[in-house]
């Protein structure tokens, strides 16, 4: 029994020892394992150290190598700044020192130049004052021969010239007094050709009549109406004349408005669809057309400036330019004309470097004079001008419209283009109411015109008619004559001739010598 428990305490004692012992060495291997990590932890700090430090030494190495390019490419700028600004003062040092030269030299020439007058002046004198001397021996002499004072002779002296003078002072008198005549009869001549192309009265029959026609004739006495009521209201609401006459299912409008014949046109055409014609309807319908049409004015206008690409019109000017669609000149539609001038205002002012919106603008407005609102003196160009710079255009395109038939100065470089565009959609074969046969007739007649003077070999009509190229015979035409001719046979033209717009005359005299060497 006691041994049995001794044996026990003793298993006890070797259970604890052992407990203790395993304990102990489980422990030891924590403390292993701890400080392996704790090892493993270090090395891969350590490691992780030196790539960051390795990455920031090639950052830091990156950035100083970007900064110092960087600051190397200020310092070079900086070098070639100064050397460009030393070499700019070595110019002008150059270029002063050359004018200090320069000046030297003239102050040097003109001191010589100085003394020479000087020299000269003195002699002048001593000439002058011996002069003096023999003018008053022979002036005694004189007195002497003629038994006359030098008063007396110069009395005489000056009747005789006073004489004279008058009569020369009468011939001279005559020949201003006929060459204002003809200047003046020039002149007049000149400003009823232009009053006549502005109102184009030469085609007033056609230009001022539009023909209306009827299903029937008996549509003519409803138009008429009892004792002409509806007629005369018509005419009264519109300001057209209706003619009616035994022309067959016709009536014709006659106005030198076209807006008025349209109105009254399209008004006739809604009565007669509608088949009511008494005055309160004409009235009303007149009235209705009226503002269609402006309407249709605005619409037009709009559709114009935006098809050239012209922003900013005021609207007064888009519904003028609307209004051009009913004018016309020498048979030329307004609309289209103006229309024509802005594309080649605009070619011409790209091909020059110019500005070509500004060009086109100037292009399209130049004729807006010619559709007024009310009947004025001034001539298109003028009024035109005017109601550009009303409605705040660009000082550039005022002055161009006032300058497109030299009515004002041209200011700007734009005006000349604008000018020749406008004569050359004008003049172009074709453009205006003339036909082929005329213009071939027109042509022949400037040719044959300069080949009738002496000394003309050859002439030629181009551009379209408005140049004349003349080449004479050197042999018989010297270069004064040439100048001569030249102002003779645009003379001429100008008398004899009608043409649109202006001619230029261009004689061409050419020498040459010849010989062959054998």
């Amino acid at each position: 029994m006691l041994y049995t428990v001794i044996a026990g305490i003793i298993a006890l004692v070797v259970g604890i020892v052992a407990g203790k012992f395993l304990f102990a060495k489980n422990t030891q291997q924590k403390i292993d394992d701890a400080q392996s990590q704790a090892k493993k932890i270090v090395s891969d700090a350590q490691t992780t150290a030196e790539n960051l430090k390795k990455e920031k030494l090639l950052e830091a190495k990156e950035k100083f190598v970007q900064l110092k390019a960087e600051h190397d490419k200020e310092v070079l700028e900086r070098n070639r700044k100064l050397n460009d600004g030393e070499t700019r003062i070595r110019q002008k040092e150059q270029s002063l020192n050359q004018k200090l030269e320069t000046l030297d030299k003239q102050a040097k020439d003109n001191d010589v130049i100085k003394d020479n007058l000087n020299r000269q002046i003195e002699v002048v004198n001593l000439k002058r004052t011996e002069l003096e001397k023999h003018q008053e021996e022979h002036i005694r002499r004189l007195e002497k021969i003629a038994a006359l004072t030098a008063e007396e002779a110069k009395t005489q002296l000056i009747e005789s010239l006073r004489a004279e003078a008058q009569t020369r002072a009468l011939a001279i008198q005559q020949e201003i007094i006929d060459d204002a005549k003809q200047k003046a009869n020039k002149e007049a001549r000149k400003i009823i050709i232009q009053s006549i192309q502005r109102t184009a009265a030469e085609q007033a029959i056609e230009n001022s009549i539009t023909v209306f026609n009827l299903e029937s004739d008996e549509i003519k006495g409803q138009i008429i109406g009892r004792e002409g009521r509806n007629i005369r209201a018509i005419e009264a609401a519109t300001g057209v004349d209706l003619i009616v006459d035994d022309t067959p299912e016709a009536i014709v409008l006659s106005s030198f408005d076209p807006l008025r014949r349209e109105i009254a046109r399209l008004s006739l055409q809604r009565l007669v669809t509608d088949g009511r014609i008494h005055p309160a309807r004409i009235e009303e319908i007149v009235e209705k057309t009226r503002k269609q049409i402006e309407e249709q004015v605005m619409e037009i206008g709009e559709r114009t400036v935006i098809e050239l690409g012209i922003h900013g019109l005021h609207k007064e000017l888009v519904r003028i330019v609307g209004k051009m669609r009913f004018r016309s000149s020498y048979g030329q539609n307004l609309l289209m004309h103006s229309r024509e001038v802005a594309n080649l205002c605009g070619i011409m002012a790209a091909e020059l470097g110019m500005n070509p919106k500004l060009a086109k603008r100037a292009g399209l407005l130049h004729d807006i004079g010619k559709v007024p609102d009310e009947e004025t003196e001034l001539s298109h160009a003028l009024l035109g001008m005017k109601l550009a710079e009303k409605y705040g255009e660009n000082p550039a395109v005022i002055n161009a419209i006032g300058a497109h038939h030299d009515e004002v100065e041209m200011q700007y470089v734009i005006a000349p283009i604008i000018q020749a565009c406008d004569a050359i959609s004008g003049a172009r074969p074709g453009a205006r109411r003339e036909i082929m046969q005329q213009y071939l007739q027109r042509i022949k007649d400037l040719e044959n015109l300069a080949l009738a003077y002496q000394g003309v070999e050859k002439a030629y009509a181009i551009q379209a008619g408005r140049e004349l190229r003349v080449i004479v015979e050197a042999d018989k035409v010297t270069d004064l004559d040439s100048d001569k001719l030249s102002f003779e046979i645009a003379q001429k033209i100008q008398t004899e001739m009608t043409y649109p717009g202006q001619i230029k005359v261009t004689v061409i005299r050419e020498k040459r010598a010849v010989n062959v060497a054998r």
